[in-house]
């Protein structure tokens, strides 16, 4: 029978927790500090370590030199003078005596201390070496236990001028003990000082994303009926206020996309339904009442009206549609842009007569730009059609094409002397869906998409758009599109033709 091995795998919410940014943060806390706290403790073990050697260097040079005092050669022997009735004196010569050896300049032996042997008596050739350096020389040297041992050693003058070698020394066992004991000591603290690292490390990471679980708890509650949800700043001006505004002005626009989203669909359904209502009405009207040829037929003309109120909708509808995702493309040809809008303004001149506005143009021929005439054929009529229809009767509508005063660019003007708009609506006139809603414009039918056609258009040209607008005093709009190669040439003033 098989057994099923066990499941080693991490439970999910363990798993998240130790992928928390909190964790994480704490995590790199811990190692950083564990690590300068190790650094730490390594750099006092050197500098403590260092210290208690240059105290012990200068205590064994004080007492080379009380050794060379208190030291005499006579006849090739060593001879100690000192104050035999002084205890003081005696003691230290004994001190001096407990790690010293003397030998002649053959390396022969005269007189060594025990402890000295254990250490070990000096080669010949390492007391000939000695012997030729300028200055003693101070090395560190174990005995036979392991204990070590500070070692000067140099020569010194006898009697007749010979030449000796003399070594003196002092344990310093006891420096190797308290530098251990300290780093026992301080290793054995290191895990409680990295213990309240941790504790402060998670209170500072809890601190620190504490605006990102803001953030994300606010984004939980955001719905699509509640988009007026914001996070207040901490006025620290830091990254985290960044992410905080930045999050402010996303769910501005998700609310004002929202908006537009609600006010189309309004539209729309407004739209949609009564062209709809008018095509039922009339083919139920021909239905039940109608008992002529001629009744039937002009029903179904008022119906094919409405029909084509409907395609021009869906029509606009998938056009914006295609332009937003890329499958409307642009067939580019040179086009003079004076004679394009010569067109499409001969094109409104009945329109604008129905409404008793005047529409005048003022061209300057000779002026190409590489174009999709198809397209900005359409940006012209979208822009003359905002212009007359929000221009009111005997009010004048003016177009016009020039040089832009940057070199390589070219100017279309569309100015009227209509209702204008006003200042906080200007940001948003070419958003999608967008409508300027006041007493002047409620009654003028429209789903708010030939604007966004005209940005589209300009921005696919490579070109900018610009309005300049006051409420009652009329509109403005400023078209510039780059010049093709053979306008920018063109070095006298073109002559200008009016319409």
């Amino acid at each position: 029978m098989l057994r099923r091995a066990p499941d080693l795998r991490i439970p999910k919410h363990g798993a998240k927790f130790y992928r928390g940014l909190r964790f994480r943060l704490t995590l790199s806390y811990v190692l950083f500090f564990t690590v300068l706290l190790v650094a730490i403790g390594l750099l006092f073990q050197k500098t403590l370590q260092l210290e208690m050697d240059d105290d012990s260097r200068a205590t064994l040079e004080e007492e080379w030199g009380a050794a060379k005092g208190y030291l005499h050669m006579e006849a090739g022997r060593p001879v100690w003078i000192a104050d035999a009735t002084d205890p003081e004196e005696a003691y230290i010569v004994e001190r001096l005596r407990h790690v010293y050896l003397l030998t002649d300049s053959n390396g022969k032996v005269l007189e060594h201390s025990q402890t000295y042997d254990s250490i070990g008596i000096d080669s010949p050739q390492e007391i000939f070496r000695i012997l030729r350096l300028p200055q003693p020389e101070i090395h560190v040297r174990r005995d036979s236990d392991g204990i070590p041992y500070m070692i000067k050693a140099g020569s010194i003058r006898g009697d007749k001028g010979r030449l000796y070698f003399f070594a003196v020394g002092r344990a310093i066992d006891g420096n190797e003990r308290t530098v251990a004991n300290f780093m026992r000591r301080y290793f054995f603290i290191l895990p409680g000082m990295i213990f309240v690292t941790a504790l402060l490390g998670w209170a500072l990471a809890g601190r620190a994303i504490r605006p990102l679980n803001l953030v994300a708890a606010t984004a939980q509650e955001i719905t699509g009926s509640n988009l007026s949800l914001s996070i207040p700043r901490r006025n620290a001006n830091d990254e985290l206020d960044n992410l905080i505004d930045s999050f402010n002005r996303m769910t501005a626009r998700l609310s004002q996309s929202f908006d537009q989203m609600r006010q189309f669909s309004t539209d729309v359904s407004h739209e949609l339904r009564t062209p709809l209502t008018a095509i039922r009405g009339q083919l139920e009207v021909a239905l039940f009442t109608a008992e002529k040829p001629e009744q039937f037929r002009d029903a179904m003309v008022n119906a094919l009206e409405d029909v084509e109120k409907l395609s021009s909708i869906v029509r606009a509808l998938l056009l914006l549609s295609q332009a937003e995702s890329g499958q409307l493309t642009l067939q580019k040809t040179p086009l003079d842009l004076g004679e394009v809008v010569a067109d499409v303004v001969d094109q409104f001149q009945i329109p604008a007569e129905e409404k008793n506005v005047t529409l005048t143009a003022t061209l300057e021929p000779g002026w190409v730009t590489s174009a999709d005439r198809t397209q900005v054929e359409r940006m012209i009529s979208n822009l003359l059609s905002n212009a007359v229809k929000y221009t009111p009767k005997g009010g004048k509508v003016h177009v016009r094409v020039a040089r832009d005063r940057e070199v390589g660019w070219i100017r279309l003007e569309v100015e009227d002397n209509g209702v204008g708009i006003p200042a906080e609506n200007l940001p948003h006139i070419f958003d999608r869906f967008y409508r300027v809603r006041n007493a002047q414009t409620n009654y003028t039918q429209g789903l708010g998409l030939g604007l966004s056609f005209v940005a589209w258009i300009v921005s696919a040209h490579d070109g900018t758009i610009h309005v300049e607008s006051k409420p009652g005093e009329g509109s403005r709009f400023i078209v510039r599109l780059p010049a093709a190669m053979a306008s920018q040439e063109i070095v006298p003033e073109p002559a200008t033709t009016s319409i």
